[in-house]
């Protein structure tokens, strides 16, 4: 879970493992009868497709052995696994390189258990069992099916023998009342686990296979889904559900190695079924809730590339009286090929009439969206502000009229994280608790503001200080004074929909301040993260009041038994870490003291200990890298004006034009501030450069921005690119347009690569990401405003964004820059259409 965060459910991994990668080159497709090799390395025939090893994300559902068939992603983690059905922080194979055989049309992969890199350490550590074995995985044409044939180095040890089996999970969501043949049995798949658990040989808990047999058949009545899997070694399929276990599981085929096996120890032919002549549909792709009349407005069609036809798109208005007029119709832009797909564009700009409109494209048209001077007026920013926000926060209760999102929670917080500890979401405790509190002591002040961060509970300080300082710069330049929502900081409540007089930003603003200044009174420093201590409690879904028992962990007497968790008496409060990290320090120094300027006149005393901490924290590190102390430096100038940190952004100036890159917006920000000529025009001759890198990365895609697709969706890096796009367009618009901030917003709200044309924001335009990646998604539910992930690239080339609650990578929300910068984007666009 958390794509920034890097400390949840296999956070930091898509960053760590593959670079991201934008794929111009076209698969080569064959007018044969046989699956062939392509130029991407991967299998092909028709419209089905099979990677292997170019994702190696097990836990995400992303790896080894990967099949889509016409146009739908059906299978993946085809590997050697040591569990029937595992799940997360269980063992996986080290990956090594993927080799290519073009004159045996052969891709294979050597993989090893256990991967030392996390074995029992690092970010997200493993308990590996103590087994070291090294096998050989490749994929090979067999007519219009394929083959996976697993050689082992050397035979398993007689102990492992009925543990180990190479397995293939199935996409649950487009197989939930469609059916199976397993030889003689046969069956529909479940829309819930229904099957027998039972205890293994360890004393672990495992599902019953749904059927086992030699030949299984998937979807055996639909042209489009059917795919045949026979083991032609020994032993049988096993049909399995991997949700028995796990809730984000998927169904599982597997089969055991055979005792004493070793090459050609698992045998798989694998037949997805072609559709002769597949082509995708065509996508239209705008956005979900519309366009500002003076904005740019281009709709990209997504193109199958056999798709030969010359279609010209058309606008239509739909009339208020019913029906639909033509008011534009001409031959698209011709972009040309982008990942597998080819890309038109249909620019509408010339259309300013209000109203409702569709873009029409052959046989397929749009959702209505509006054109609009108050496009962004309603329903688009405040499901952040009304909904997201109040129902993320924590230490409170949260209702809505008859719903209560979220019960009051947490109030138990925190108890000092034991050092030297790895905590199994990536967080480190050192030598040390860096502060006067042991391990296991309850430190103060932390039972009270924060917002739950992402689809879990857990609390990072730079989210919080991310969420702080971007709702606090927005309420500054745009003087936000919306109020829906009552916050009772003395009772512990939060109304939804219920006014209180008071601006709802700044009451948000207040709320992540309560953490992070009560956290860094009580240790003289912030903290790292606040955290659950244990798996069972860190999975929970559903209302996290049922996560601790709100009280305060006292110690039995010696040798009394602790009491397990879920039981009165617990040690269940949740653990706060800490860390040596000027960087992250310096970082939400800068958020306080934005956040000092809003909190004057409305928490004054607030407003003062958010001064006086960043203050502090800028004077004890006055040895760090000048690139980390220059977005504190140009907070405290704007907030103090004192000229000291104005010399010392001069002082540096060079440092910060060579780095604008990251330093860019801040820059922008800090030329009036400063207001010196030299400094004016170094940066200035930098923003130059700066746009020209952007303008060359964005005309690489057919979405006017830059964007590299990767493992994890990108709809996070949009957004903050369109955030930062407003300070450089503002400093500089002689240099920066608005049109690269605004196709970052269409971009969120549905123009990106897939067919899923959803706004990435649940709950806002005609089509959201629904359901979303929050703590309700085991009820496929979602929370308006919470911005998710977005489209995913399936490696090399498949764009995908699955209606599915469980992908972290594409659905999750996530807080700080998925939140903030989306609802500052959304204001930043509101302000300058209304008033350039």
């Amino acid at each position: 879970m958390k794509h920034k965060k890097s400390l949840s459910t296999g956070c930091l991994l898509p960053v760590l493992l593959l670079a991201g990668l934008v794929v111009n080159a076209q698969t080569k497709h064959h007018s044969v009868s046989a699956m062939k090799l392509n130029n991407l390395e991967y299998l092909e025939y028709q419209g089905v497709n099979v990677m292997l090893a170019h994702d190696f994300y097990p836990e995400g559902h992303q790896g080894g052995v990967g099949i889509i068939q016409n146009g739908e992603r059906v299978a993946t983690n085809g590997d050697i696994r040591l569990e029937p059905t595992p799940g997360q922080w269980q063992p996986i194979p080290k990956v090594g390189k993927r080799m290519v055989n073009r004159e045996k049309q052969q891709v294979s992969v050597h993989m090893s258990f256990p991967d030392s890199a996390i074995n029992r350490k690092g970010f997200n550590p493993v308990i590996y069992p103590d087994l070291r074995f090294g096998y050989t995985t490749r994929v090979e044409p067999a007519g219009k099916g394929f083959r996976i044939i697993v050689d082992l180095d050397a035979p398993l040890p007689d102990k492992w023998i009925g543990k180990v089996g190479f397995n293939m999970e199935l996409y649950p969501g487009i197989l939930f009342g469609k059916s199976y043949y397993m030889d003689k049995q046969f069956g529909i798949f479940p829309r819930q686990p229904d099957d027998q658990m039972v205890k293994d040989d360890d004393d672990e808990m495992q599902t019953t296979p749904m059927a086992k047999g030699k030949k299984l058949t998937i979807v055996p009545e639909s042209e489009s889904q059917r795919m045949t899997i026979e083991n032609e070694s020994p032993g049988d399929l096993q049909l399995l559900d991997g949700r028995s276990k796990h809730n984000n599981g998927w169904f599982v085929v597997r089969s055991l190695v055979a005792k004493g096996a070793a090459k050609s120890a698992i045998v798989w032919l694998v037949t997805p079924h072609a559709v002769e002549g597949w082509q995708s549909a065509p996508v239209v792709q705008v956005s979900q809730v519309g366009y500002h009349p003076d904005q740019s407005k281009i709709a990209v069609i997504e193109l199958d590339k056999n798709d030969k036809r010359k279609i010209s798109p058309e606008l239509l208005r739909v009339n208020e009286n019913g029906g639909l007029t033509s008011v534009l119709k001409t031959g698209p832009k011709v972009w040309g090929d982008f990942l597998r797909y080819n890309y038109l564009q249909f620019d509408f700009s010339s259309i300013k009439v209000p109203g409702m409109y569709i873009v029409r494209y052959g046989d397929v048209q749009s959702n209505p969206f509006q054109v609009s001077s108050t496009v962004y007026d309603r329903y688009v920013w405040q499901p952040t502000l009304e909904y997201f926000l109040p129902v993320q926060m924590c230490h409170m209760r949260v209702n809505d009229h008859y719903r209560v999102w979220h019960g009051l929670c947490h109030m138990d917080d925190a108890r000092m994280a034991p050092t030297d500890s790895n905590h199994f979401d990536g967080y480190i405790q050192g030598h040390s608790t860096l502060t006067k509190y042991k391990s296991g002591e309850t430190v103060p002040f932390l039972n009270r503001g924060a917002w739950h961060d992402a689809g879990d509970f857990d609390l990072r300080v730079e989210s919080q200080a991310e969420t702080v300082r971007g709702l606090s710069l927005a309420y500054e330049l745009f003087n936000v004074q919306y109020d829906n929502t009552t916050v009772d900081q003395v009772n512990h409540v939060v109304e939804i929909n219920q006014p209180d007089g008071k601006p709802d930003i700044l009451q948000q603003v207040e709320h992540g301040l309560l953490s992070i200044v009560g956290g860094y009174q009580a240790m003289n420093r912030f903290y790292r993260g606040i955290i659950e201590p244990t798996k069972r409690q860190y999975t929970t879904l559903g209302d996290p009041t049922n996560i601790t028992d709100n009280k305060f962990y006292k110690a039995s007497t010696e040798g009394s038994p602790i009491p397990a968790i879920g039981q009165p008496g617990a040690p269940d409060d949740r653990w706060v870490f800490t860390e040596n990290n000027p960087s992250r320090e310096l970082e939400v120094a800068g958020a306080l003291a934005a956040a000092a300027r809003v909190m004057k006149g409305f928490n004054d005393t607030l407003a003062t200990q958010c001064l006086s901490i960043a203050k502090e924290v800028w004077n004890r590190n006055e040895k760090a890298n000048p690139l980390q102390k220059f977005n504190l430096a140009v907070e405290l100038l704007q907030t103090t004006k004192d000229r000291q940190y104005a010399d010392f952004i001069i002082a540096h100036q060079q440092q910060i034009a060579a780095s604008m890159q990251w330093t860019g917006w801040l820059a922008a920000r800090s030329v009036a501030l400063v207001n010196d000529e030299q400094y004016t025009k170094t940066i200035t001759a930098a923003a130059a450069k700066l746009f020209e890198q952007i303008k060359s990365e964005g005309s690489k895609t057919p979405y006017g921005v830059p964007y590299k697709p990767n493992i994890w969706g990108a709809g996070w890096d949009i957004q903050n690119f369109g955030y930062k796009q407003y300070f450089l367009h503002e400093a500089f618009p002689q240099i920066f347009p608005k049109d690269y901030m605004l196709s970052a917003i269409n971009f969120i709200l549905g123009c990106h690569p897939g067919s899923n044309t959803s706004s990435f924001v649940s709950g806002v335009g005609a089509n959201s990401m629904i359901p979303g990646y929050g703590f309700n998604r085991a009820d496929w539910s979602y929370i308006p405003g919470g911005v998710s992930s977005g489209t995913a690239l399936i490696r090399p080339d498949f764009p995908e964004l699955l209606k599915w609650p469980y992908l972290w990578q594409q659905g999750e929300y996530v807080l700080g820059g998925g939140t903030s910068d989306y609802l500052f984007l959304i204001l930043a666009a509101d302000h300058i259409l209304k008033t350039k």
